[in-house]
């Protein structure tokens, strides 16, 4: 009898690595995750051991294929989605990098950024990257390490060293060798020109990146190489890579001006795509949706840092609580925020303010606050930085008529509840959660075979669950206001 042919989706995030294997029905045949340890050597400063990277994902994924080969099944090809701007250095003979990682959070060349910005860069970055100037993206930090390690420079500009994002280190690893990224990944490091498709000269002499450690950039479906037989027992083509938001919105089958999704996980990162090129004059991203068969697709986004890592805060620094799950019952238990509002602003401020300087600060707090106030402002901050997004992407011509969400914060019901009260529109939850490794999955299935044509994802999103807005639009306005004056505090 002929084996079920499956995709297998890694799926590996700031956080922990997934591998999900699918069947032709889209449907999830196994799963395995394993989390690995963040690293903060200095304030501000957030790292990852590559060798932690590599060895949960290379687990994950043998996990899931035998066990999905223990269902009768086989993978016959692989799609990789991953956390974004993540910066990695190696060695392009022995694969080992030079370097820890230098995770999407880290601040550590803001006083760079402001820099350039003072020299009014700013514009001209934006113009042909279509982002602005600030630590999150990929490009000082490559700079970073050139800079720091010795030799690095050198070694880099004679084409020994080679630069990635999370997934060209994978597929690095998995293929042993293969140098490649995907259009959505490159789009994210301030050095690719997103008008023209290609790495741009200019961008590459302002933040003294040598051409030589760059990958090449291909469309997010392409054949990517096939993995070393050693690791799997066999070779697997990887016909699929797509940054982590990317792969979501396909996920979630926005695709379309008019489809808005956000997706919380660490961070909170609201997508909405665009007709054509197009810069926001509100201080949101400009970034490459999908590139197939040579068509570049663009889409507006807002990225919030710290989304389900405030509840993380709340767990493992001031263990208030033992599980994200207890957050929901304490916010149930009150009638109110009791006017505590908390503004993560752990690792600065995202979009729409940028402010890669601002700390965060819980305000409102009174003798009678407690766990429950504070668990509830960390809750609450998530929406109000989501409708703080909205609000911009309607003034750039994107309004939201309903928002489509993913990731695990949106199990909560009261948060979701609030979230619809709080921008006042319609939440769509689906039925399957797991919309980052759908896409990515989908993407290589239709290369495969497994699935139909790309426009047919729209055929395996189902929803779940809406929530309505219900709130009185003088409490909403009054509770906006409040945070308003919380966050203006953080950004002094």
């Amino acid at each position: 009898m002929a084996k079920k042919p499956l995709i297998l989706a890694i799926d590996q995030g700031t956080t922990s690595s997934r591998a999900m294997a699918f069947d032709d029905n889209a449907a999830i045949v196994s799963v395995a995750q394993r989390e690995f340890a963040q690293i903060y050597p200095r304030p501000g400063w957030v790292e990852h051991d590559p060798e932690a990277i590599w060895s949960t994902t290379l687990l994950t994924a043998r996990e899931a294929i035998g066990a999905a080969q223990a269902k009768g099944g086989e993978v016959v090809a692989i799609g990789i989605t991953n956390q974004r701007e993540t910066t990695l250095l190696w060695d392009r003979k022995s694969l080992k990098a030079v370097h820890n990682a230098i995770v999407w959070q880290d601040r550590r060349t803001a006083d760079v950024c402001a820099a350039l910005k003072s020299e009014g860069e700013e514009e001209n970055v934006q113009r042909k990257t279509g982002l602005l100037l600030d630590p999150y993206f990929s490009a000082t930090k490559l700079a970073f390490i050139l800079d720091h390690v010795d030799g690095a420079r050198a070694r880099a500009e004679r084409g020994e060293l080679a630069f990635g994002t999370v997934d060209s280190f994978l597929l690095s690893r998995l293929t042993g060798g293969a140098h490649l990224t995907d259009a959505t990944n490159a789009s994210r490091t301030s050095l690719y020109n997103i008008r023209e498709d290609r790495w741009d000269e200019q961008m590459l002499d302002r933040f003294r990146i040598p051409l030589a450690a760059l990958p090449e950039v291909c469309d997010n479906v392409s054949d990517f190489g096939m993995t070393s037989p050693e690791l799997f027992g066999r070779s697997i083509p990887v016909f699929a890579m797509i940054g982590d938001q990317q792969s979501a919105a396909i996920g979630q089958a926005c695709l379309e001006p008019g489809d808005i999704k956000s997706t919380y996980g660490t961070g909170c990162f609201v997508l909405a795509p665009i007709k054509g090129f197009a810069l926001s004059k509100n201080r949101l991203l400009t970034t490459i949706s999908r590139r197939i068969d040579g068509n570049t697709h663009y889409a507006l986004e807002g990225s919030i840092f710290i989304a389900g890592a405030a509840v993380q805060w709340l767990r493992d620094s001031l263990q208030i609580i033992k599980s994200s799950a207890e957050t929901e019952a304490l916010a149930k238990s009150l009638a109110s925020n009791n006017g505590v509002y908390l503004v993560p602003a752990f690792a600065g401020l995202g979009a729409p303010h940028w402010a890669a300087d601002a700390r965060g600060l819980i305000s409102g707090l009174t003798r009678g606050a407690g766990r429950a106030e504070l668990a509830r402002a960390a809750l609450e901050s998530v929406a109000y930085q989501t409708a703080d997004l909205i609000d911009a992407m309607a003034a750039d011509g994107a309004p939201c008529r309903t928002l489509k969400v993913d990731g695990g914060m949106v199990a909560n019901d009261w948060l979701m509840q609030f979230l619809a009260d709080i921008q006042n529109a319609p939440i769509d939850r689906p039925a399957f959660m797991e919309t980052t490794a759908l896409g990515a999955a989908f993407l290589a299935g239709v290369k495969a075979g497994v699935y139909g044509s790309f426009e047919s994802i729209g055929k395996l999103r189902r929803t779940a669950e809406i929530f309505r807005p219900a709130m009185p639009d003088e409490q909403r306005r009054r509770l906006r206001a409040e945070w308003k004056t919380a966050l203006d505090r953080a950004l002094m």
